[in-house]
């Protein structure tokens, strides 16, 4: 029991009710554990007769939402931007430290399993985005997508939800910061490269590991390490400027990446770097100390350790101003080899500004056409 002992008893309880291998094969999570929310705990039990192992494998299931507003809004002071767009909910690529995970609590889903099978996409998301850019007191800013869940995940492929926002944009003039794991963006390069010329675009790609093998384990239908890099390489070369996150750090995991990662990004065209310290909020807690404890038994106990030593003596703390960074001697550690790496590369200090001066309210409608 003593790799478990930093482990909390919810996630200790669950760690033989796991769903079969087989059964979740490519998939991040380990288990459906309940959300929040439910009022109910439910588990697969095999009742002696062997039923577990005539269970298909889980299939990515798609759900159409069709939401009232696109532009959601937030007044964080330790975030840089004050609108984002989320064209999906859940997440094909199963990543498992997703701070994203418990929103499908919200929808009485599994933030487990569920985040990765039930997917939500937002039917008719371009539309209501030029309805709201269109609107009389719509001043431009900035918007932020995939701050949440990747909107170049597999479903992108077929539904093209983000494509058809990225319209809207580009025809509107109005500037998009785009984070993503995938190469898909660079589908939308012919959008992109034009937008960006304009000073209106920007694409940062999340670098967890340049380990494909790790990569796997963690965020497994994620484009792999080496093709994240070629993408930021081709956005490089067509002129859209690329920046890097090493996100999360995981502390005994991949934080001997840092400087690693900062070179390979910079050597393809990044010239902006971030960091973010591992983050598990409420069921993620749990989630990722299964995983951690199945694929990592020796380093489980100690890792855990050290995230309580980022977080005031808990797995979380949701302080503004220490949630993406964290606090105490390790963290600080960390800060500044990142710092140290990223100024040797010759990462920029600040960010790369997006032009607003340039928008143009989407038109709605027969309008009166001007006569100067």
């Amino acid at each position: 029991m003593g790799r478990l002992a930093e482990i909390s008893t919810d996630a200790q309880a669950q760690i033989g009710a796991l769903v079969d291998p087989e059964r979740r094969r490519g998939r991040g999570s380990l288990s459906k554990r309940s959300g929040r929310y439910e009022k109910e705990v439910r588990e697969e039990a095999d009742d002696g007769w062997g039923s577990l192992e005539t269970l298909e494998a889980l299939k990515t299931n798609i759900h159409v939402e069709k939401p009232r507003s696109i532009i959601t809004k937030n007044d964080s002071p330790d975030i840089a931007f004050d609108r984002s767009i989320n064209p999906y909910r859940g997440c094909e690529h199963g990543c498992v430290y997703c701070f994203a995970r418990p929103t499908h609590a919200y929808m009485g889903f599994s933030p487990g399993l569920d985040f990765e099978t039930e997917i939500f996409v937002k039917e008719g998301a371009a539309q209501l985005l030029e309805r709201e850019l269109s609107a009389q007191n719509y001043a431009p800013k900035v918007i932020a997508i995939g701050t949440n869940t990747d909107p170049y995940q597999p479903s992108e492929k077929r539904h093209r939800i983000m494509r058809s926002i990225l319209e809207v944009l580009a025809r509107a003039k109005h500037p998009v910061a785009i984070v993503t794991k995938s190469a898909l963006v660079l589908r939308d390069l012919d959008l992109l490269a034009p937008m960006a010329q304009d000073g209106l675009a920007k694409v940062a790609f999340s670098v967890t590991t340049l380990d494909p093998r790790l990569a796997r384990i963690m965020e497994p239908r994620a484009a792999t390490p080496e093709r994240r890099l070629d993408a930021m390489e081709k956005l490089a070369a067509s002129g859209v400027p690329v920046a890097v996150m090493a996100a999360p750090i995981i502390p005994a995991i991949n934080d001997d990446e840092i400087e690693a990662i900062l070179t390979r990004a910079h050597a393809a065209g990044a010239r902006e770097a971030g960091y973010i310290m591992l983050r598990l909020p409420l069921e993620v807690r749990d989630l990722f100390s299964e995983w951690l404890v199945a694929n990592f038994p020796d380093k489980a106990r100690r890792a855990l350790s050290l995230v309580r030593s980022t977080r005031g003596g808990k797995l979380y703390d949701p302080t503004f101003g220490k949630r993406f960074t964290g606090e105490g001697p390790y963290a600080w550690m960390l800060g500044r080899r990142f710092e140290l790496a990223a100024k040797r590369l010759g990462f920029s200090s600040s960010t790369f500004k997006l032009r607003t001066d340039l928008f143009e309210p989407p038109r709605r409608g027969p309008q009166q056409l001007s006569l100067f």
